[in-house]
């Protein structure tokens, strides 16, 4: 019976000693929204997006102001001529719009490729800072549910938002001393 119960303290000893793993979480969506990264992508591509809606308004005026036209000329055609009139004009209208529509959808493609990136770049981060410090596990907070409830001691979403920050203005700090010395050059 001594020895069990020996046995029984040897064990409950050991399970002690052992080192407690970190555990933490961080708000997906916060730390991607925070991002500085991703906001300059955002920016970018608004400012690209707005110049795209500038030139579509345009180009629909110029159709408007000729759809216009071509309606009162076709009011004294002959139904005939109205016809040809009206897919001469479909023609001529139609590799614009085709035109228009490549474009957002390319700007659209790139801007997916670009947010993929950052989420690609800020899970590597966050997988480099748990390394860094210590973390057994790092685990995502988001709508579908992977972290329902969590102690707000294990929230290190500001923390992860801050460095990712941190180093993104680093990065972007030395590609500009880079360019800088290049031009130099």
């Amino acid at each position: 019976m001594k020895k069990v119960i020996l046995g029984l303290m040897v064990l409950v000893g050991a399970a002690s000693c052992q080192e407690q793993q970190k555990i933490a979480f961080i708000d997906n969506g916060e730390v991607i929204n925070g991002y500085q990264m991703k906001i300059d992508i955002e920016d970018k591509f608004k400012a690209q997006n707005d110049r795209f809606n500038k030139t579509r308004d345009s180009i629909a005026i110029v159709y408007q102001t000729e759809m216009q036209g071509i309606q009162q000329r076709l009011s004294k055609m002959s139904p005939q001529k109205q016809q040809q009139e009206s897919q001469a004009f479909s023609q001529k209208w139609q590799p614009i719009q085709q035109q228009m529509q490549m474009q957002q959808q390319q700007m659209e493609q790139m801007y997916s490729v670009e947010i993929d990136s950052v989420i690609s770049k800020m899970n590597a981060f966050v997988a480099d800072y748990g390394k860094k410090n210590g973390y057994a596990f790092i685990l995502g907070k988001n709508q579908a549910g992977s972290v329902v409830y969590g102690i707000e001691a294990s929230d290190i979403t500001e923390v992860v938002t801050t460095a990712i920050n941190d180093a993104y203005a680093s990065k972007d700090a030395k590609a500009e001393t880079s360019k800088d010395s290049t031009e130099a050059k």
